[in-house]
């Protein structure tokens, strides 16, 4: 038996039809009306998503070496072993998001452990590929207490088993419900020596994949988790009690999905409508100065807070090296950029006027809690 959760209650399908109109909204701008500035957005989100998913298994990298990572370049300050992990959840997400295009594809163990397996190639004491071999718990970092305990390892493989098949069963319940339970069912059996948080998120997000969600980058909450660490792990003791209890109330844990959801929508909408904007702003700037349009899109790195570098640039730009630099320089010379580090640590930054544009671009950030206005407005009907 799994943790399930068959029927969202009236609250929760209202807030999903609130998801489903903002990713309308979104799915508008990545997909049906794609702008020049798109295909960075992509790359930050999953730079994001990935930067946020790891740093809760404590592997932490920064903003610029999370694009690296995602543009397939060398890390900026990552150390070896920090790189690999980071490389290897990438390469995960990469295989399972692949498999998801073929119409033909179903989900198996041999999937599952494949995941695992690039994962967690990089540390052989997490038995990459393999299921644990016995027992494994949960320690808590500050009291070393145990706070969860893996499902008994006799009964590891036919409940695997039975999540596969829930993961192919077409007649599941919403996919934003379907994804969260996948998540949180791998979680609580805990059928891996390590990774098996970096395994249920990758699955989550592959489900919303497999099921036809438009841009699955973009439908990830792996940022909004990372962002919410506390509130993660909290949740997840909350509803699992400890180990393997299929019969308690998965509803908190759908409920924070679900908000999760709601907020990641809001905020790649905030983002794309302020990006619109600085887009057009930057680019009377760069006409102003006599500089190619494509130099927005190092403005607009730079507008975000990251360090630009000649290799993020360039995969926006999709220039040669050569072109790239003299672009960068041009863009010092016009005062856009500031120029900070010298040869393999050179990149640059905003300066005072693309600063002073992102400042007067920024929309109100919301954070809104869909629940709470629900039960408000309960409240006053009663």
């Amino acid at each position: 038996m799994l943790f399930r959760y068959e029927a969202p209650g009236p609250d929760e399908r209202r807030v999903l039809d609130r998801i489903e109109a903002m990713r309308h909204d979104l799915r508008y701008y990545v997909a049906q009306s794609p702008r020049r500035w798109t295909g960075l957005l992509a790359r930050l989100t999953r730079a994001r998503a990935m930067r946020a998913s790891n740093s809760i298994e404590g592997i932490n990298i920064s903003t610029e070496d999370a694009i690296a990572v995602v543009d397939n370049e060398e890390p900026g300050d990552a150390d070896k072993a920090t790189w690999q992990a980071v490389e290897g959840y990438r390469s995960a997400m990469d295989y399972i998001l692949q498999r998801c295009r073929d119409d033909s594809f179903v989900f198996s163990t041999d999937v599952l452990l494949a995941v695992h397996f690039m994962i967690t190639q990089h540390d052989l004491d997490a038995n990459p590929g393999n299921f644990r071999p016995g027992w494994v718990c949960v320690r808590s970092s500050e009291t070393g207490e145990i706070v969860h305990e893996g499902v008994d390892r006799d009964a590891l493989e036919p409940l695997v088993d039975e999540l596969v098949d829930y993961l192919n069963d077409p007649e599941s319940p919403p996919i934003i419900v379907k994804a969260a339970m996948v998540h949180l069912n791998l979680a609580m059996l805990h059928p891996f020596s390590d990774g098996n948080g970096r395994v249920a998120r990758c699955l989550q997000t592959a489900v919303l994949a497999n099921e036809g969600i438009v841009a699955p980058i973009f439908s990830s909450i792996e940022e909004y988790i990372g962002r919410n660490q506390q509130a993660y792990y909290d949740v997840l003791g909350e509803v699992g009690g400890g180990g393997w209890n299929p019969q308690r109330d998965s509803r908190p844990w759908i409920r924070f999905c679900i908000l999760g959801h709601y907020r990641q929508a809001q905020t790649l909408l905030r983002r794309t409508w302020e990006w619109e904007r600085l887009y057009d702003a930057f680019a009377v700037e760069v006409h102003r100065h006599g500089l190619h349009e494509r130099t927005v899109m190092a403005l607009l790195e730079a507008a975000t807070g990251i360090r630009v570098r000649n290799s993020s640039y360039r995969a926006s730009a999709d220039i040669s090296n050569n072109l790239a630099s003299r672009d960068l320089k041009n863009l010092v010379d016009a005062g856009l950029l500031e120029a900070r580090g010298e040869r393999r640590g050179r990149h640059y930054v905003a300066g005072a006027s693309v600063r002073h544009i992102r400042e007067q671009t920024r929309q109100p950030k919301s954070s809104d809690d869909p629940f709470e206005e629900a039960e408000r407005q309960s409240e006053m009907f009663c």
